[in-house]
């Protein structure tokens, strides 16, 4: 299964769902916004096959309808699409517009702070959001920070890199 962009380059060759370096994503996320692209595009289809029954059509508002869907539908993938991909050399997080790849070494901490969503603290002084790690995800999330706060402190100068991968 294709893992949404995710290339060999950004993820532990035998990553898996339980290995500290898989991918983080949103499941919440991903689900409600799949459920919302099926009913645009089905209120879509059914506006059409309504309008096609009037005795003048006005094709128009068929495109027009049309462009304003497909533009709904690109955001909520983008939303849906966000995740970070944690490698040895570092973590590429890709949220809803832009991607930032961040050596560990960047990152001070990791914390849910005022947010729903994790934020990292970097060394500039910068805050980075992951939406890809959000609190509607419950345990799930938690289990998520705990294991990105592993892994920025694995990768800490003088921290815990034991040389091997943990699990």
């Amino acid at each position: 299964m294709a893992s949404g962009g995710a290339g060999p380059e950004n993820r532990h060759p035998d990553a898996g769902p339980g290995d500290l370096y898989a991918p983080f994503r949103s499941r919440a996320t991903r689900i409600v916004t799949l459920v919302l692209i099926v009913w645009i595009l089905a209120g879509w289809v059914l506006f059409v096959v309504l309008t096609n029954r009037l005795d003048d059509p006005h094709r128009e508002y068929q495109v027009g309808s049309a462009v304003l869907a497909l533009v709904i539908c690109v955001f909520l993938h983008l939303i849906g699409s966000v995740a970070a991909f944690p490698s040895r050399s570092g973590l590429r997080v890709r949220n809803i517009i832009g991607t930032a790849r961040l050596d560990w070494a960047q990152i001070v901490s990791v914390r849910f702070g005022e947010r729903d969503w994790v934020q990292l603290d970097l060394s500039d002084g910068r805050v980075l959001s992951v939406l890809a790690i959000q609190r509607v995800d419950g345990a799930r999330a938690r289990a998520a920070s705990r294991r990105l706060a592993t892994l920025v402190a694995e990768h800490e100068p003088g921290g815990m890199d034991t040389g091997g991968s943990s699990g």
